[in-house]
């Protein structure tokens, strides 16, 4: 079976995935104490092409154990890469099972590098009018861009394609073995031709066309010391071409029947959560089989505080909370700057109240300095603990209003920073939908886009209340989740310890600036200033 102009394919560098998120996301150990981060980032991914991309196929390449054809053609090919950590290496069987319970195929060919493999898939799905997206972060797979075939950056969500290809290097994908011949790769010990960059083999390029006519007219570069190296290493340069160029014809033989959706294998896939942990991947997997996990019942009792007396009612009440959930509305993103709209309060889940401050004429607020005053020993109380998503803007914001936030013991933001670092979001509209199924009121429905975009003191009270109150309400659904998560990770302490006190830390900072040695600042830009001139002064001698 050969792929065909109707499908969307995926073929993931495995390796490159797998060094993008162990290197992001904080250290993990299953149930067994053993290290996952790595395995559970790679996961993740899989399942967001799988579940979010809705792709006709996936294929993962993985590199082989060894030396491949390229460290027979130059012994010293990625000679500077160290030995891989040993707590990531333990990581890729597991890996590799998870791949293999997914029904995707791993594909893996002695003496040949993933990037062939990839190269050669690509290009079967190229010659079939397939479009292809390669996951990768290497930049050599760039040489295998086509009308069909693109760059699939997972972590920006972006399509890397040859428009995208020439505002980088100004140059075409035919033209990208070329260029990396003459730039050089340090990271894999690709020599290329001394003191040529990027900006030089690009502008050689464009006028020369290939390799060859840059190697036959060395004349044509700028500086003497250029278009000597371009005589002297005519035969490292075309070396470093046979090393970047990636083989198009790896003998594969490959069914790409195999490698369609909907061949996973649920019964292992639970037991390899189990093994790892992984309860929210668990549940996210359950979508494969069309299994969406039900939403939680809400059952929301929001209430706007009508006058003083009720606020003070609703302050004594809040005195004994287990865990006070708060939140601001304001005018303005940047805390430094924002007015305070309203503040709402939660200490059980479905239970939330709304104080309002400021609303549009004719709607019935609060006066903002009594209602304030009645709030602050509440929310300066710091044996009352609090809870809230980026709780760092409220206190920011809370401290212009002369209210200084105290007993923050729970942030969903910053748990779920914690938690997985390499995560796209960390808001609560995405929280809510990821850990409850539950889509929340996003505030364009309330302020709107561009330039009709209001402030949300112009917002009817009537439509602010029930999302500021879902705003408190949603993080004390999600706190008990994600605490148990950081409990299974081993990161509550860190969290507890380090993460949390650190909130204050930041908004001391963004409330009072930071000291610098203004002085000390001067002396250092004069002697950078000299060492850059004297190195300017090295590089116009050497050319």
């Amino acid at each position: 079976m050969s792929p065909n102009s109707e499908w969307t394919v995926y073929l993931v560098d495995a390796h490159s995935l797998i060094f993008q998120v162990f290197h992001a996301i904080p250290e993990m150990t299953s149930p067994q104490g053993e290290p996952v981060n790595a395995v559970y980032g790679f996961t993740r991914d899989l399942l967001y092409l799988l579940l979010e991309k809705r792709p006709t196929g996936v294929v993962c390449a993985f590199d082989p154990p060894g030396d491949t054809f390229r460290h027979a053609l130059y012994e010293a090919y990625k000679g500077d890469r160290g030995e891989m950590p040993e707590e990531l290496r333990t990581q890729i069987p597991k890996i590799q099972a998870v791949v293999a319970a997914l029904g995707i195929p791993l594909v893996s060919v002695p003496n040949f590098e993933a990037d062939d493999v990839l190269a050669t898939l690509s290009r079967e799905c190229d010659e079939a009018g397939t479009r292809c997206l390669v996951v990768t972060g290497d930049k050599d797979c760039r040489q295998l861009i086509t009308k069909n075939v693109s760059i699939y950056n997972i972590r920006k969500d972006d399509v890397y394609d040859a428009t995208s290809l020439f505002a980088d290097w100004a140059i075409a994908p035919e033209q990208v073995v070329d260029f990396q011949a003459l730039v050089g790769d340090k990271i894999d010990n690709v020599p290329g031709v001394p003191l040529i960059g990027p900006k030089t083999a690009s502008t050689l390029l464009t006028e020369l066309g290939s390799l060859e006519a840059v190697l036959d007219n060395p004349d044509k570069a700028r500086g003497k010391k250029t278009q000597e190296n371009l005589r002297n290493h005519r035969e490292q340069a075309l070396l470093s071409r046979k090393l970047v160029r990636l083989d198009q014809h790896v003998p594969l033989g490959f069914d790409w029947s195999s490698s369609t959706l909907g061949q996973h294998d649920a019964s292992k896939l639970a037991d390899l959560f189990g093994e790892f942990g992984f309860r929210s991947l668990a549940e996210k997997a359950a979508e494969l089989d069309g299994e969406t996990p039900q939403a939680e019942e809400w059952q929301g009792d929001y209430r706007v505080v009508p006058s003083l007396e009720e606020l003070q009612e609703l302050v004594d009440g809040l005195r004994h909370a287990e865990l006070l959930s708060i939140d601001t509305e304001t005018t303005a993103i940047n805390p430094r700057v924002a007015e305070l709209v309203g503040v709402s309060l939660a200490a059980e889940p479905g239970a939330a109240y709304y104080v309002p401050l400021r609303g549009p004429q004719g709607d019935t607020v609060l006066e903002p300095q009594a209602a304030l005053a009645l709030l602050r020993p509440l929310l300066e109380d710091p044996a009352v603990p609090k809870l809230g998503q980026n709780l760092k803007y409220d206190a920011v914001v809370l401290r212009s209003a002369g209210i200084e936030l105290r007993g923050i013991r729970f942030d969903t933001m910053v748990a779920s920073y914690l938690l997985d670092a390499g995560q796209r979001n960390h808001n609560l509209d995405d929280l809510a939908q990821r850990y409850l199924n539950y889509t929340t009121t996003k505030i364009s429905a309330l302020i709107g886009t561009g330039k009709n975009q209001k402030r949300m003191d112009e917002v009817p009270l009537a439509d602010v209340s029930p999302y500021a109150c879902e705003d408190v309400d949603v993080p004390l659904r999600l706190q008990p989740m994600l605490e148990k998560e950081l409990e299974a990770k081993n990161l509550d302490e860190l969290f507890r310890e380090t993460e949390l006190p650190l909130i204050d830390v930041l908004v001391e900072m963004e409330s009072n600036g930071i000291l610098v040695d203004k002085e000390r600042l001067e002396e250092l830009s004069k002697e950078y200033g000299a060492r850059l001139d004297k190195l300017e002064q090295e590089i116009y001698e050497l050319a």
